[in-house]
């Protein structure tokens, strides 16, 4: 206990590379701001000679400012949010396909990518028919016959 009151910078060093072994073995980034804290204290307390209660709130506010400095700059790099992630038949509203059959009381089935999806109109359609997904209901394709507004 001699040696950490008498060299504390050498408590906040250990610390700090605790907390970073701790962090690579898992926590998901909860740790590394501390870590990261604790050993700039330790080098500036190995520099500049203070008080423990001093060190003990320097290592909080320099935790929280790198916590704080982190999130603003997660968040200026996100430009939006991916809100249809995982949500593939939503992705595919405003899409528009050509009909390689066709619909018989209003449903049938077309091919996207690798994929074949049932489909849905509120009337027959010829095959070869330019249509526009415009809404998802359940694994259903709702589509519209193509219009030339909706073309662009």
């Amino acid at each position: 206990m001699a040696a950490i009151f008498n060299h504390p910078h050498w408590f906040w060093l250990t610390l700090g590379g605790l907390l970073l072994v701790a962090e690579m073995l898992g926590t998901s980034g909860y740790l590394l701001w501390s870590g990261m804290a604790a050993l700039a204290v330790g080098l500036i307390r190995w520099l500049l000679p203070f008080s423990w209660e001093a060190q003990g709130i320097l290592f909080a506010v320099l935790t929280l400012l790198a916590a704080f400095l982190w999130y603003r700059w997660l968040a200026l790099r996100q430009k939006q949010p991916d809100t249809l992630l995982n949500q593939r038949g939503k992705q595919m509203i405003g899409m528009q396909l050509t009909l390689s059959e066709a619909l018989v009381n209003g449903l049938g089935h077309v091919r996207i990518g690798d994929s074949s999806w049932r489909v849905q109109a509120d009337r027959d359609l010829p095959a070869g028919t330019r249509v526009v997904v415009i809404n998802i209901e359940g694994v259903t394709l709702r589509i519209a016959p193509q219009t030339p507004e909706s073309a662009g």
